[in-house]
């Protein structure tokens, strides 16, 4: 895959978030990804719980932002880190986040293993 196959995907990864198309983010995953949204939490297990959860989010996000920086594509594995902003629906509240991403490949670019770390500050006032 190489790190610039690593870029088309977080591109792509991005893009989807950004646009909210969580029929797209099937795409990006193997039938059977595991999903780690922290280190501690447990997986969301299978590409339609994924992308559930990308629809979840969706709807509780909007304006989003998202960058990132490919670090090394070594094997079948990945490390980026990455960047994103977005408002929180109802509140109107803005989010910062900033995270790394562990990604493990299948043979055809698909992820089947993706883990963040993220850290994320909230505006006091609202943003426009």
């Amino acid at each position: 895959m190489g790190l610039a196959g690593l870029k088309r995907w977080l591109d792509e990864y991005g893009r989807v978030w950004e646009q909210g198309d969580a029929d797209a983010s099937g795409r990006l995953y193997t039938e059977d990804v595991k999903y780690y949204e922290t280190p501690f939490s447990q997986p969301v297990e299978g590409r339609e719980a994924v992308q559930n959860y990308c629809i979840e989010a969706a709807g509780a996000q909007r304006d989003v932002r998202f960058s990132h920086e490919p670090y090394v594509m070594t094997g079948d594995t990945g490390i980026a880190r990455w960047h994103s902003s977005f408002v929180r629906v109802p509140s109107g509240l803005g989010v910062d986040l900033d995270g790394v991403f562990v990604l493990r490949f299948d043979e055809n670019g698909r992820c089947r293993e993706l883990r963040e770390w993220w850290h994320r500050v909230e505006t006091e006032g609202k943003k426009q």
